[in-house]
Formats: structure tokens, C-alpha cells, sequence
């Protein structure tokens, strides 16, 4: 009886040696659950990807090809686009990652959080009105960054590779450099022109130029030691010195901003629509109730929508006439839920949608000023964000959306370190009720608030029938980023149309405010006899500069199908 008990205590200590190793950067060991991923048989004859450029795509497939799984090549993935995505990638930045793991759905919140000495007035004058650029230009503009923090939780809890392993392809991209793509190159001259003489971004990036190999050494210095000492090297170690120290009379964030940031596990929206469970983004993203409300309350307007063509201006009122609902209802109640009580039930309620779809006028816009948040006008984010989508043979599945907001985030670039940071507090309201640079506004529950989280459009999604993987998809494009969601699922789904032409379909959006406006893309424009159809029915037409960047795949029995968006530069790949 005796040698049992030692035999316990023997394993118990094993176990807390092996435990302290890891958070003393012996980072070789996988979490024992982990393995378990390991040891399923394959129920897919591929794992698939479809990322925001060729560069993760390779990195993907270097990953599944020495093992990895789903989450392996989704943190892979997130470091590689930091170095060849620079203006969306990040380290420097934060988001929203949606996992389902051995049959099992999963959300992790890695997105920015307000600086300890954040202020609800920081971006006001003395006379309480907006200071314009300070939310979106420089120091004053920066989030506490979570990438990081994010990839390492999610990593660390589900990955089957060694930490070191899957940073291996971010880190060569760093040191050996990348072939700059014509996209990449107008990108960053017309952030050079944005950030002229406002930050140090050109003594960076001054020499990223198309067909160049562009090189980062100080970025490949912090990816390699947070390749060997984890996220502590970013969050209290020489990485988070440099950060502190960039910021030190410049911004807020501290040293103790950074030890103290944490991702959170959070419990995933999730919905029945259509023989399928969605399992999406909650609060503080906003994307995924509103997704959920786009859904159903479609689904109880079917007999509106019957015959009803795609894209036809019938179509188009009915779709607005719904988002204008689900975007009074974003403004008054989603914000921060570890500061504020977010009503996602009862916003998410099929009784409580179906009275909102009741409202919906058939033949005409209704007034604006009549349509009020439900239960009792929306703080978008920047469009420049990506996502990426990944499933692996076992069935696991990523959707995950990050961002520094504005395409190169705030322009400042940490000296020595080569890391962009988010201009993510942009994305609070800096006044509520007064709308930004969008034309929406937002309320008290996303007012600044020190170790706050901004509320949030990104909605990395996936859907399930039968326990299995159905499709992974999400997108950029601040608050489009549902609607386009939505859009594509329907497109697919209730259209039957092939995923790659439900990608590539046209996609608009309206978002109450500015009021009966419906906005639409370059890629594919409302225009002609289409336009005088919808202006007609008493709308206001609008383009908008940013098509969104889709990245979907889909599985039809045991065969994956990934799209990557023809509006960007991204690759989809199945790896067998």
C-alpha cells in the first residue's frame, strides 16, 4: 500500500516538474490532452487553408507536413503574416480566434485591451469635443497587444508541435526576407502618406518596394526569442522593455500593461440556422450576435424572400431592412462583458427576433428614427484587418480574425524590435453618440475604460452539422465583416451557388446610420439599372473603398474546399 501511494506522489511531482518546465520556457512539451488530437484517425482525406498570402499558406503546409494540427498551422500562420502581412498581420495587435477541437467548440479572446492610465476623455479637447487623428495616428492611439498572448494559450492548450517548430517559418521570412507583391507595395505608400511626419513608420518600411526582398532583422530577433522563452519574452521580458520603453513620454502602455494582459477563454455564441449549429465570435466582438440575428431573422422572413432573385433591389431592400435593425441594436448593447452585461441571450432570442422581423416594411425603407435598440446607431473598427481559416485531417478546425485596426496600424513602429502597434483605441467610443469615421456611433457600454477590451465586428465563424466541421469562414472589413459573412452563407447555402462563386458574388451594406444608405463595393458596384432600381425604392447609394478579404473552406463529406477572396491576394490550398 505504501509503494502505491509513493508511486503517486512520484507522478504528481513528475507532473509539476514537467508543468514548471513549461513556464520556465522548456517550451519541447505538448499539454498531455493535446495528444489526444494526435491519436484520433483521420476523418478528412486533406487538411486545407485558405490565408491572406502565398507566404502562410507555405508555412500552413510546412506544418501539416511535419505533423501539426488545425491549431498548429493557425499559430503558424499568425506569426508569418505579422512578417509578410505587415500592414494587417500582427504581433503588434490583437483579435478574436473561434477553434472546435475533438468535436468541441472553443473561443479565445486576444484582443487589445486600454492602457491602466486610459481615460474616457483622452481624446477630447477642453471643450469636450473629438480631437481628430489622436485616436488614430501615434502613440496615444495604441491597445495593449494580445497576438501574442493569444497564439501562445491557444498553442499551448491544443497544439501537437513543439512552440519553437511552428514559430520556424515567421522567423526565417524575418531574417532571410520576402518578395514584396504589388498589393503589399501601394499599401505601404499610401500609409507613408497617412503617417508622414506623424510617426517613425518610413524608417521601417521606407524601403518595402514592389519585387524587393524586404528583410526585418528586428523582428526576426523578437520572433526568435519568443520562439525560446514563449510569450513572456513579449509581455516581461527584453521585448516588452523595448515596447515600454518606446512608449516611455510618448504613450500609456507600461511594462505593467503588458505583464498584466491575459487572453480569455471565453464561451462561443452559438445558434441553430438552417440544420446547422454556428459557432461564432461573443462580445466583445459584436459580430457574432449580429450574425446570428442576420440569420434567423432572414429565415423568419421566408415568405418575403420567396422568388425574391439574389441581388435584385427587392433583395437588397429586404437584407438593409434587416441590418438596420441588428445595427441599433449593436449600438446600444454590446460592449466589453467583463464591464459590461452583455444581453446575448435575449438579444439572440427567436421570440425577441421574430418581433424585430416583424417590423420589416416589405415595400418600402422604414424611417430611420423609428427603428430603435430592441430590448428596451455603432462604433465600427477600422476595415484593414485578415483572417484566416484552416481544418485539419482530424476534423479540427480554426477561424480566426486579428488586426491592428488600420492598415499599418498607428505607424508607430517599436525602435529595435520592428514590431507595428495597433491604433486599436480608435475602436472605443471616444464620445458616445457621436458618430465616427464611419458615420456611426456608439454607446456607454464601449466608453474608454482602463484594461477594457473595444468592441468589436470580427467574426471568425464556423458551422457544424452532425458534430463535423461545415465550413470555416470569416473576414476584414470593420463593421461589413458580418454583413459580408452573412451574405456568403446565404449565397452558398440558400442559393445553392458554388463556394467560390458565393465569394466572389457582389456584397453590399447598410448599417442604419447614415440613414437608408446602402454602400457598395468596387470589386463588384451597384450601378446601372440596378442602381436606379434601388434608388428608386428610396435609398441613397454609396461606394466604399474596401471589397472585404473572404477566407472560407467547406467540407462536403470527407473532402475539404477552401477559397480565398478574388478581392484580395490571398491563397487557398488543400494539403493532402
Amino acid at each position: 500500500m505504501k509503494l502505491v501511494e509513493k508511486t503517486k506522489i512520484s507522478a504528481a511531482a513528475l507532473a509539476l516538474l514537467a508543468l514548471s518546465a513549461l513556464s520556465a520556457g522548456f517550451l519541447e512539451a505538448t499539454p498531455a490532452f493535446a495528444k489526444d488530437t494526435q491519436q484520433r484517425p483521420a476523418v478528412l482525406n486533406a487538411s486545407a487553408v485558405a490565408v491572406a498570402d502565398k507566404y502562410a499558406a507555405d508555412a500552413a503546409e510546412q506544418i501539416f507536413k511535419e505533423g501539426g494540427n488545425a491549431v498548429d498551422a493557425a499559430v503558424a500562420i499568425a506569426f508569418s503574416l505579422a512578417v509578410t502581412y505587415p500592414e494587417a498581420g500582427n504581433i503588434g495587435g490583437g483579435g478574436f480566434m473561434t477553434l472546435y477541437v475533438n468535436g468541441k467548440p472553443y473561443f479565445l479572446d486576444y484582443r487589445e485591451r486600454a492602457p491602466l492610465a486610459a481615460t474616457r476623455t483622452m481624446y477630447l479637447d477642453d471643450k469636450g469635443n473629438v480631437i481628430e487623428g489622436k485616436s488614430l495616428y501615434g502613440y496615444d492611439a495604441v491597445g495593449v497587444p494580445g497576438t501574442v498572448e493569444g497564439m501562445w494559450e491557444a498553442q499551448k492548450r491544443f497544439g501537437k508541435l513543439p512552440w519553437k517548430q511552428v514559430l520556424a517559418p515567421a522567423i526565417r521570412y524575418a531574417r532571410d526576407g520576402f518578395v514584396v507583391d504589388e498589393q503589399l507595395a501601394k499599401r505601404r505608400e499610401d500609409a507613408s502618406k497617412e503617417f508622414g511626419g506623424k510617426t517613425n513608420f518610413d524608417q521601417y518600411f521606407g524601403d518595402l518596394k514592389e519585387g524587393v526582398t524586404f528583410r526585418q532583422p528586428d523582428l526576426a530577433n523578437v520572433l526568435t526569442r519568443i520562439a525560446n522563452q514563449g510569450a513572456k519574452d513579449f509581455y516581461d521580458g527584453k521585448t516588452a522593455d523595448l515596447i515600454a520603453a518606446s512608449m516611455k513620454g510618448h504613450g500609456l502602455i507600461t511594462k505593467r500593461d503588458l505583464q498584466e494582459y491575459k487572453a480569455v477563454w471565453r464561451q462561443p455564441v452559438e445558434a441553430k440556422w438552417n440544420g446547422y449549429e454556428v459557432i461564432t465570435a461573443p462580445p466583445p466582438s459584436s459580430g457574432g450576435v449580429g450574425l446570428v440575428q442576420l440569420l434567423k431573422m432572414k429565415a423568419m422572413l421566408a415568405p418575403q424572400f420567396k422568388d425574391v432573385p439574389l441581388n435584385s433591389p427587392q433583395y437588397i431592400h429586404l437584407i438593409s431592412e434587416i441590418e438596420k435593425r441588428v445595427f441599433a441594436d449593436r449600438a446600444q448593447y454590446l460592449g466589453d462583458p467583463d464591464f459590461y452585461k452583455v444581453p446575448v441571450a435575449q438579444l439572440t432570442d427567436d421570440a425577441y427576433l421574430a418581433k424585430r422581423a416583424a417590423e420589416v416594411d416589405p415595400d418600402k425603407p422604414s424611417d430611420t428614427k423609428s427603428v430603435q435598440p430592441g430590448l428596451g446607431t455603432s462604433m465600427p473598427e477600422k476595415a484593414e484587418t485578415t483572417h484566416f481559416s484552416v481544418v485539419d485531417k482530424w476534423g479540427n478546425a480554426v477561424s480566426s480574425t486579428y488586426t491592428i485596426n488600420g492598415y499599418f496600424g498607428s505607424g508607430v513602429v517599436v525602435p529595435g524590435a520592428g514590431i507595428v502597434l495597433n491604433d486599436e483605441m480608435d475602436d472605443f467610443s471616444s464620445k458616445p453618440g457621436v458618430p465616427n469615421m464611419f458615420g456611426v456611433v456608439g454607446s456607454d457600454a464601449n466608453a474608454i475604460a482602463p484594461k477594457k477590451r473595444p468592441l468589436s465586428s470580427m467574426t471568425p465563424t464556423i458551422l457544424t452539422k452532425d458534430g463535423k466541421v461545415a465550413l470555416v469562414i470569416g473576414t476584414p472589413g470593420g463593421s461589413r465583416i458580418f454583413t459580408s459573412i452573412f451574405q456568403v452563407i446565404n449565397n452558398n447555402y440558400d442559393f445553392n451557388m458554388p463556394l467560390k462563386d458565393a465569394v466572389a458574388a457582389m456584397r453590399f451594406h447598410h448599417q442604419l446610420l447614415p440613414p437608408n444608405t446602402i454602400f457598395w463595393e468596387p470589386y463588384q458596384p451597384i450601378d446601372g439599372d440596378l442602381a436606379k432600381q434601388v434608388e428608386a425604392k428610396g435609398y441613397v447609394l454609396k461606394g466604399q473603398n474596401f471589397n472585404g478579404d473572404i477566407q472560407a473552406i467547406r467540407i462536403d463529406g470527407d473532402t475539404p474546399e477552401a477559397v480565398s477572396d478574388p478581392r484580395g491576394r490571398g491563397v487557398s490550398r488543400v494539403i493532402q
